[in-house]
């Protein structure tokens, strides 16, 4: 089984069992702030996927939200997400996933995410044609910012001081924006067509790469930016790209 093979399976049988014990109804513990919580689905779907890739891809290193930490020899590196978007997971919401992606080096070159709510399959990478299901998705299409639907996501505490101020130069030039509460499925509307730029601060790796790789695919571009004393996220159609971290440099 080839490494795209092998990442949609597993981020399937993930979204599958998190998807199933919510149904059973579940407890959240609090991480660092009241919307950043962890669930036992989220452990339990970690720990199925580490345990797949620790028997099919031996060699590899993995790194998972929920602490997994394998080292590895072959230079390759598996990051996990078992949820993203646990708060809308946790709340009932259905904008989550799971998500999975693989570093070569020093760059991506893989994801997968799988979104249960529609029992959607994204595999993809920037040599890696993306699809939707198996179904080769459509190149993006270039758009200026002032013609962009933006998604992101910035906690009430972060609205003032030199953060707030970063965020505030970058919203005042989209068209419209949305804040839905997963970044990995933000990236796959992007991906779609369905919004066009994605800028969010404290990223990591988990909930950047696998959208980034996938976004990539099709067209797009990521890149990473310091403002506001904060390393941001850029993702999307290249000229908003651009154009968002211009704003979000600026002085």
């Amino acid at each position: 089984m080839d490494d795209a093979q092998l990442a949609a399976e597993l981020v399937r049988e993930a979204g599958s069992l998190a998807a199933a014990m919510r149904r059973d109804g579940l407890d959240a513990e609090t991480k660092t702030h009241v919307s950043d919580i962890v669930t036992a689905a989220d452990r339990a779907a970690e720990r199925l996927v580490v345990e797949r890739l620790r028997e099919a891809r031996p060699d590899d290193a993995i790194v998972g939200e929920e602490g997994a930490d394998h080292t590895g020899t072959s230079g390759r590196t598996w990051v996990i997400d078992p949820v993203d978007g646990t708060y809308n997971f946790h709340r009932g919401l259905d904008w989550w996933c799971s998500a999975l992606a693989l570093v070569d080096g020093d760059d991506v070159v893989l994801g997968a995410v799988h979104h249960p709510q529609q029992d959607a399959t994204y595999v993809g990478g920037p040599g890696l044609p993306p699809t939707r299901d198996a179904v080769p998705m459509a190149p993006l299409e270039d758009r200026p910012l002032a013609e962009c639907c933006a998604t992101t996501y910035l906690h009430p505490p972060f609205y003032d001081g030199e953060v707030g101020a970063a965020f505030a130069r970058a919203v005042a030039g989209v068209a419209t924006l949305r804040m839905m509460g997963s970044g990995t499925l933000d990236a796959m509307a992007i991906a779609e067509g369905r919004c066009d730029v994605l800028f969010q601060h404290s990223v990591p790796d988990w909930d950047r790469l696998p959208g980034a790789a996938i976004v990539r695919g099709v067209g797009g571009e990521s890149r990473v930016v310091e403002a506001g004393g904060r390393s941001w996220h850029v993702l999307g159609v290249p000229s908003a790209v651009a154009e968002v971290c211009d704003r979000l440099e600026q002085e």
